[in-house]
């Protein structure tokens, strides 16, 4: 596995560059991160260990299912692996799962980025599935993790989304386990101590 994270769950994420293929676009681009000029957006980071291969492409169609509901609520999707760009081009050409997918796929073939998040395999030079939520500022807000053989939830991120988007906004506040948008939030301080379940009610 690669070393330690060069930056962890609280700290500022540095400005990076990848190259992309979006199909959006039907073209090679740049996915240039600078929280000076995100302008209000977020950034979600989705790395997978490679093209072509199986479980990959289940969960990518499975973000782009809702990616539309990300961009409504200001997050910027970009897929992350190893690969080159021109493999992410043929790829989303040929795998009917991703017919889909709108959303930028970048190329980190030297690793770097990889390396930057936690997530590189030394030994396989190929990353893992790691997902990161970077907030406007450029703060790093939600990571997590799986090994190859595990797909993530896309549910489960917009719904972390959602409640990364609302705090922001209400920074006082704390959204408790399963929390959705209109559900009750807590507001941590010495009247809810011991008082939780009262205060959930």
């Amino acid at each position: 596995m690669s070393e330690s994270p060069l930056v962890s769950v609280g700290q500022k994420v540095p400005a990076f560059e990848l190259t992309t293929y979006d199909p959006a676009t039907a073209d090679f681009g740049k996915f240039v991160f600078d929280p000076v000029s995100k302008t209000g957006r977020w950034t979600i980071l989705v790395f997978y260990p490679a093209d072509f291969t199986f479980v990959c492409p289940t969960e990518l169609a499975d973000i782009a299912a809702v990616q539309d509901k990300f961009k409504d609520l200001g997050y910027d999707l970009v897929g992350v692996s190893t690969d080159t760009q021109f493999a992410h081009f043929a790829w989303l050409s040929s795998e009917k799962l991703l017919a889909g997918v709108k959303y930028p796929l970048a190329a980190d073939p030297t690793g770097r980025i990889s390396r930057l998040f936690g997530v590189y395999d030394e030994g396989s030079g190929l990353a893992l599935r790691g997902t990161f939520v970077i907030s406007p500022d450029g703060l790093l807000v939600s990571s997590e993790v799986n090994f190859y053989n595990v797909g993530r939830n896309a549910h489960e991120l917009l719904r972390k989304a959602e409640a990364n988007a609302y705090l922001r906004t209400h920074p006082n506040e704390a959204c408790p386990a399963k929390w959705t948008p209109g559900a009750k939030t807590l507001t941590p301080g010495k009247n809810l101590v011991g008082k939780v379940y009262e205060a959930l009610q």
